[in-house]
C-alpha cells in the first residue's frame, strides 16, 4: 500500500538520491579489479523500474563508474522488469523488495488459466545446420542454342535463375536490361558453358536464301573391299595406286562431276578397324552413305560397323556390291546376308537400293550415279547459302610453311576469306580458302569440302567451325571453349583416380580373403608411348588402336599424341617418362634428333602402313609383359620296380622306398614338383628327394632312360603307378590380328 501512496514520481526521486550514494561508495570501496564483482552487486539495484532509465546516478563519478556504466549497465537499459519477466531473467523487483500488485498478478481475469509450474530448464540438443547440397557439374546436359533465343529461354533450358544469367552476361561485356533481352549464339554459349552445360547450335534459317545444293556422300566399308578404287572409277583417277599399302589411311573429301551434269561430293573413309572413329566422322556429315561390299567376300566385320554408323546417325544406304566381274562373285550372297543384318532391300520389300558394279571394268557406274542422285532427289537437299557459314572439320594437319590447316565441309552459309572463325576450342583470322584441287577460291557454299588456312592453332578432327563477328569475340569464345575442355579433362582424371582407388581397395581385399602364391600374383607393367602423325584423325586412330591392345599384364598410357614429325621435344619427354616413340605417316626425324634419341636409349618406330605399325607394337608390348607363372606337365614316368631300404641308422633317416621307373616322355627333374597316379587319380604330391641313374646323382633323366626316384614322405609305391613332373614355366602373352585388321593381346 505504501508504494500505492508514493506515487511514480517520489519513488523515483528517493531511489535516485539512493543509488547514487550508494554506486559511489560501492565502487570507492573496491579496487579496479574488483568491477566485475560490483557491477554484479549493483545491477539489480541500478538498473531499471518500471521502464525507467537512471544514468543520471553516475553523474560526478570518476573514470572507473563511467567506465562501469559503459560496460555493465547501457545495454540493458532498455528493458523492464516486466520484460526482464517474461524472458525468463529473474525477478528485478524482488530483489530490491519491490512486490508486484494482485492487479499485475492476474491481468487475465477470473477466467484466466492456472500458471504452469516452473521447472528446471532442459538443454536443447544441439542439431547441426543443414548443408546445402554443391551443384553438380552438368556435362552430360546438352541443350540447343539459337540466334535470337531470350535470356529467360536460355535460363530455362540450362536450370539456372534469370538472375544468375544476367549476372553472367554482365561479365562478359555485355547488357542484359530485361530477361527478354535477345542474346546471340556466341554469347549464349558463353553463359551456357559458365554454367557447365554443352550445347549444340542449330542452324538458323529464318529469312534466309534457301537454294537445292549437292549431297554429300560417304563411301563405306571393309578394308579391301575396292571403296577407293571405285572412286577412282569415278573420277577417272588412280589414287588407290597411290596409297601406302594399297589401303586407305586417311579421310579424304572432293567433289565428282557426275555425266548429268550434276554434281557430288565424296568422303572416302579408311576400312581398316583401327579407323573406326573416321567411319563416324563420316557418316555424322554425310547425306547419303554408300556400303561398299565385295561380291566375293560378303558381309564382313567392318561392313557391319559401317551399317551401324549409318543407322545411328539416321542416314540412308545406297549399297554398291563391287567385283562382280571376278569368277566366285556371288552377289546373291551378299544380298541375303544384308537382309539377315536387318538391312531392307528393295528386292524384298524394303527401301535400300542395290547396285551390282566393278570399279576394274566400270560396269554399273552410270546404275550408281543414278542411285545417288534419285536418293538425293527424294531428300530434296537445301541449304542456306547467305548469311555465316557453319561447317565441319572432317581433318586437320600442320604444314610446315601454312601452319594449321583444317580440311572442311560447309553445311550452310558462305565461308569468306577474312572472317573470324571459332573451330573447336580454336580461333583464327581466314587468310586462304582453297578447294580440293589446291586453287585459291574467294568463299565456299554449301556441301563444298575445302582447305582452310589462318588458325592459331590446330583443331580436333569432327569440330564445327563458327563464324563469329570480330577478333575480341572469337578469343573469348575460344578462351571459354579451353576452360571447359580443361574443366572436364580434370574431372575425368579425378573420376579415373577414384576408380583406380576403388579397384585397388577391392583387389587388397579379395587377396586378404584368399590366400595367393606371391609367385603367382602378376604385376601390371606401364608401357608409355609417344604418338605422332601426320594428320589429326591418324593421332587419334593410332591412339585408339594401341589403347586396344591392353591387358591384364599390360598397360598402354598414351602420354603425348601430337602432329608432325618427331622433334627434340618428344624425345626428352620420352626420356623422362621412360617412353618409346611412335611415329606414323611422318618423316625421318632429322639427324641430331635421331642421335639424341639414340644416346637415350629411345625407340623410334616410323611406319606408313597400319598393318606393320600395330604388329610391330604389339610385339614390343609382348616382350615388355611380365608374364605369366603355368604349372605344366614336364615329363612323365613309369614305375617298374620298387626297393626298399631298411636297418638305416638313426643318422642317415628312416627306412626309404626307392622307385625304379623309365621315362615314358619329356624329362623329370630333381628340382620340381611331382605327382603319382594310380588307376588315373592322384594319390600323392610331394618334392623330390632323391633322383640316380646308375647309382649317380643326377639333375634331371631324358626320355626313354631308367632311374631311381625317392619321393618325400611317401612309402607306398606299386608298380604300375605313373610318376609326373610338374614344372613352372612363365608364359608370355600373344599378339594375335584378324584378317578384319582387329588386334589384341591373349594373355
Amino acid at each position: 500500500m505504501a508504494w500505492r501512496a508514493l506515487g511514480k514520481k517520489g519513488i523515483c526521486a528517493s531511489l535516485t538520491k539512493a543509488l547514487a550514494v550508494t554506486s559511489r561508495d560501492t565502487i570507492a570501496s573496491v579496487s579496479k579489479c574488483g568491477f566485475e564483482d560490483s557491477a554484479r552487486a549493483l545491477s539489480v539495484s541500478v538498473r531499471y523500474l518500471h521502464g525507467h532509465c537512471y544514468t543520471t546516478a553516475f553523474q560526478g563519478a570518476d573514470e572507473d563508474l563511467e567506465f562501469l556504466a559503459k560496460r555493465r549497465l547501457v545495454r540493458c537499459f532498455h528493458a523492464s522488469p516486466g520484460l526482464l519477466a517474461k524472458r525468463g531473467g529473474g525477478r528485478d523487483d524482488d530483489a530490491i523488495g519491490v512486490k508486484s500488485s494482485r492487479r499485475e498478478k492476474s491481468q487475465k481475469g477470473k477466467f484466466s488459466k492456472r500458471k504452469k509450474e516452473t521447472r528446471p530448464p532442459v538443454e536443447t540438443p544441439y542439431v547441426p545446420p543443414k548443408l546445402k547440397r554443391a551443384a553438380k557439374s552438368l556435362p552430360d546436359k546438352t541443350i540447343e542454342i539459337f540466334e535470337g533465343m531470350t535470356i529467360l529461354e536460355l535460363a530455362k533450358r540450362c536450370g539456372e535463375s534469370t538472375a544468375t544469367i544476367q549476372n553472367i552476361i554482365i561479365n562478359v561485356g555485355e547488357k542484359a536490361d530485361s530477361e527478354f533481352d535477345a542474346l546471340s549464339v556466341d554469347i549464349a554459349e558463353l553463359v551456357a558453358m559458365e554454367v557447365g552445360v554443352n550445347v549444340r547450335r542449330l542452324l538458323s534459317e529464318e529469312g534466309s536464301q534457301i537454294l537445292p545444293r549437292p549431297p554429300v556422300v560417304t563411301v563405306m566399308g571393309h578394308v579391301d573391299h575396292g571403296k577407293t578404287s571405285l572412286l577412282d572409277a569415278l573420277r577417272q583417277t588412280s589414287l588407290a595406286a597411290k596409297e601406302a599399302g594399297g589401303i586407305t589411311q586417311h579421310l579424304g573429301a572432293f567433289v565428282v562431276g557426275m555425266q548429268s551434269g550434276a554434281s557430288i561430293t565424296f568422303l572416302d573413309t579408311p576400312g581398316h578397324a583401327a579407323f573406326s572413329a573416321m567411319r563416324a566422322r563420316g557418316a555424322a556429315v554425310t547425306d547419303v552413305v554408300v556400303l561398299v561390299v565385295a561380291a566375293d567376300d560378303g558381309v564382313m566385320p567392318q561392313t557391319l560397323e559401317a551399317m551401324a554408323h549409318a543407322v545411328s546417325a539416321n542416314v540412308p544406304i545406297v549399297v554398291a556390291i563391287n567385283k562382280c566381274d571376278k569368277p566366285a562373285a556371288n552377289p546373291e550372297r551378299v544380298k541375303v546376308q544384308l537382309a539377315s543384318e536387318g538391312l531392307l532391300l528393295e528386292e524384298m520389300g524394303g527401301d535400300v537400293q542395290v547396285v551390282e558394279v566393278s570399279a576394274v571394268s566400270k560396269s554399273g557406274l552410270d546404275r550408281l550415279e543414278d542411285a545417288l542422285l534419285l536418293q538425293a532427289e527424294m531428300m530434296d537437299l537445301k541449304a542456306r547459302i547467305d548469311g555465316p557459314a557453319q561447317a565441319y572439320v572432317v581433318e586437320a594437319r600442320v604444314d610446315k610453311g601454312r601452319g594449321p590447316l583444317a580440311t572442311a565441309i560447309i553445311k550452310g552459309g558462305t565461308l569468306v576469306c577474312g572472317q573470324h572463325v571459332v573451330v573447336g576450342a580454336e580461333w583464327g583470322r581466314i587468310r586462304s580458302i582453297r578447294d580440293m584441287a589446291r586453287k585459291m577460291i574467294p568463299q565456299a557454299t554449301p556441301a563444298m569440302p575445302v582447305e582452310i588456312e589462318g588458325l592459331k592453332g590446330l583443331p580436333m578432327a569432327g569440330d564445327d567451325i563458327v563464324v563469329v563477328g570480330s577478333e575480341e569475340r572469337a578469343r573469348m569464345l575460344s578462351e571459354g571453349r579451353k576452360r571447359k575442355i580443361e574443366k572436364d579433362r580434370l574431372m575425368k582424371i579425378e573420376e579415373e583416380r577414384q576408380k583406380m582407388v576403388e579397384e585397388s581397395q577391392k583387389t587388397s581385399e579379395e587377396e586378404e580373403n584368399e590366400d595367393v602364391d606371391v609367385e603367382e600374383k602378376v604385376k601390371r607393367v606401364e608401357v608409355p608411348i609417344i604418338v605422332k602423325a601426320d594428320v589429326r584423325g591418324t593421332v587419334q586412330a593410332v591412339s585408339d588402336a594401341l589403347k586396344s591392345l591392353d591387358s591384364p599384364q599390360v598397360f598402354v598410357k598414351v602420354i603425348h599424341a601430337g602432329v608432325g614429325p618427331v622433334s627434340q621435344s618428344d624425345v626428352d619427354m620420352a626420356q623422362a617418362c621412360g617412353a618409346c616413340i611412335v611415329g606414323f605417316n611422318v618423316q625421318d626425324p632429322p639427324a641430331s634428333v635421331s642421335r639424341s634419341a639414340s644416346q637415350a636409349k629411345i625407340q623410334i618406330k616410323l611406319h606408313r602402313i597400319i598393318y606393320h605399325l600395330l604388329e610391330d607394337i604389339g610385339n614390343f608390348i609382348v616382350e615388355k609383359a611380365p608374364g605369366t607363372l603355368e604349372t605344366q606337365i614336364a615329363g612323365e614316368a613309369q614305375v617298374l620296380n620298387i626297393w626298399e631300404l631298411k636297418g638305416r641308422s638313426k643318422a642317415k633317416g628312416p627306412d626309404v622306398k626307392i622307385a625304379g621307373c623309365r621315362v615314358m616322355d619329356g624329362r623329370l627333374t630333381r628340382s620340381a614338383t611331382f605327382i603319382l597316379l594310380r588307376s588315373g587319380e592322384t594319390v600323392f604330391e610331394g618334392s623330390c628327394t632323391s633322383l640316380k641313374r646308375e647309382q649317380q646323382d643326377v639333375e634331371a633323366v631324358g626320355k626313354g632312360n631308367e632311374c631311381g626316384l625317392v619321393i618325400k614322405d611317401w612309402f607306398d609305391f606299386q608298380v604300375g603307378d605313373v610318376v609326373q613332373c610338374l614344372e613352372k614355366v612363365k608364359r608370355k602373352p600373344k599378339f594375335i590380328s584378324s584378317e578384319s585388321g582387329a588386334v589384341r593381346i591373349e594373355c
